[in-house]
């Protein structure tokens, strides 16, 4: 397994597990710290999940199975994410977005004693809130890192704009910013959002790397395209197509790091696989282009 060094802090597997669906895996608490050993006996170390997951029962799952797994806190890192608020709609309540200081201090130091896990590895703010305050978020960043409650920070979902207006209040010291890309979503290509990565030599983390499993399910003209020409590279690599999307996020010089969000350790496998496929420039572009979305002026 290689490792992705964010910060003299942190570095990520290149492969993380993630638990969106944790919850609705409706696993034991023994079954739940299997799935983590399992992942560190393959390298795959990082563990990614946030406080809106499940509405607060992801991080509480994952607490119980860190605490019963026996897995040391040298032996992973934890990424979760804040910002999203939620209440119950039958008091007129309903899911917005909250980055003011008094919020992200006290959820996130809610989300380490549901985790059990002592600090975050690094913490994320999960999306654009358009009421944010970049100087009252940054300061909260600040504070958590200063009391050791994180050791970095990031974004997640962010557009150039909003993510180098945080970053600036922040130093410069954000050092990922997780977004969607896959075969057939170019949302930060075309934003611009990669060059500034690429620009500050920020490595980003992948969700759903393969559109949910929508690349090899959909009828979708998009994912027919994309499906075809990933099989076809897959069969010149000998491997799965799974793998071959995996291989080309990777290639990309911005160094990213994608999730698996499955509990299916064949599938896992698959993505470990990925890092030994070299993919040629020229394949890389051809699964660029195959969906029909994106082309080359």
């Amino acid at each position: 397994m290689k490792y992705v060094r964010l910060s003299d802090k942190v570095s990520l597997s290149g492969i993380v597990q993630g638990f969106w669906r944790l919850p609705d895996w409706h696993m034991s608490d023994e079954e739940n710290a299997k799935l983590l050993r399992d992942c560190v006996e393959r390298g795959v170390t990082s563990f990614d999940t946030a406080q809106v997951y499940g509405l607060g029962a992801c991080e509480e799952q994952l607490g119980r199975a860190l605490k019963v797994s026996g897995l040391k806190r040298t032996e992973f890192q934890v990424i979760s994410k804040t910002g999203i608020a939620w209440s119950d709609p039958e008091k007129g309540g309903f899911m917005h977005y909250d980055t003011r200081y008094d919020t992200i201090v006290n959820s996130v130091k809610e989300s380490v004693r549901k985790l059990g896990c002592g600090y975050l590895d690094l913490l994320l703010i999960h999306r654009e809130d358009p009421c944010i305050d970049h100087h009252e978020a940054a300061r909260a960043l600040k504070d958590l890192k200063k009391e050791g409650v994180i050791l970095e920070a990031g974004v997640s979902n962010f557009d150039p704009f909003k993510f180098t207006a945080l970053n600036n209040c922040m130093g410069g010291t954000l050092v990922t910013n997780q977004i969607e890309w896959n075969p057939v979503c170019f949302e930060h290509f075309n934003s611009g959002m990669m060059d500034v990565l690429v620009e500050k030599k920020i490595h980003p983390m992948i969700w759903s790397p393969l559109a949910g499993g929508r690349i090899f399910t959909s009828d979708e003209e998009t994912c027919v395209k994309a499906r075809a020409k990933i099989t076809e590279i897959a069969e010149r690599h000998g491997t799965t197509p799974d793998t071959i999307v995996y291989a080309w996020l990777m290639h990309h010089p911005v160094g990213a790091i994608p999730i698996c969000g499955s509990r299916n350790a064949e599938r896992l496998d698959r993505a470990i696989a990925a890092l030994d496929v070299k993919l040629t420039n020229m394949e890389w572009y051809e699964i660029y282009v195959a969906s029909g979305q994106q082309r080359l002026r």
